[in-house]
């Protein structure tokens, strides 16, 4: 029996089925996994996308669109919105990373005073952790890019529920309701204690 190529699947399609793919293979305790044979299992994934048009809409938002509480939650236009707001972040935080990257570079000069070069690795000291937060930061916003496509976003990890769009306004990383939120800081603050 011949292999499928990728290539016989409409585009949009390809890349999800190779994601999907590696993603059940992670999975599956990083077993290796593949797909190719489980030809099956290609052609279930493709049966749903292709039963799905909406799956991948292209969407135009209007100009200052904000989501609102009266539309269905979590539609295109919504999920369109907090896309590009997690990729024009992503962009912002990519370019700051730069310019500090470049600033510790050109920084980097020795100084005489012992004042000064204590000052100037203080400086540093805080540069780098702002970066590693900035990186922790643009990894979570690649994960919820990463939700977004596979139409989990906008839904509790914990719990299945809807987070709200005035918790995803406000952090559009949010993986928690407020509600399960709550429920996991006070159980660190116990484990703490």
């Amino acid at each position: 029996q011949k292999k499928k190529s990728v290539s016989h699947f409409p585009f949009p399609f390809t890349s999800m089925i190779v994601n999907l793919a590696k993603k059940h293979s992670e999975n599956k305790q990083k077993k290796a996994f593949d797909f190719w044979q489980k030809k099956s299992y290609v052609e279930r994934i493709v049966n749903l996308l292709m039963q799905k048009e909406e799956f991948m809409p292209i969407v135009t938002l209007p100009p200052n669109y904000k989501p609102s509480e009266k539309e269905e939650y979590m539609n295109d236009m919504q999920l369109e919105y907090f896309k590009q707001k997690l990729i024009n972040w992503r962009t912002e935080l990519t370019k700051e990373s730069e310019m500090t990257l470049q600033d510790l570079r050109e920084n980097n000069l020795r100084e005489a005073d012992e004042n000064d070069r204590a000052s100037n690795e203080t400086d540093q000291s805080l540069e780098l952790r702002t970066r590693d937060r900035m990186r922790k930061l643009i990894k979570k916003i690649n994960q919820a890019l990463d939700r977004i496509e596979d139409g989990t976003y906008g839904y509790c990890e914990e719990t299945g529920e809807p987070i709200g769009l005035g918790r995803l306004e406000a952090r559009p990383v949010a993986t928690l309701s407020i509600e399960a939120q709550e429920r996991h800081e006070r159980k660190e603050k116990v484990t703490a204690e």
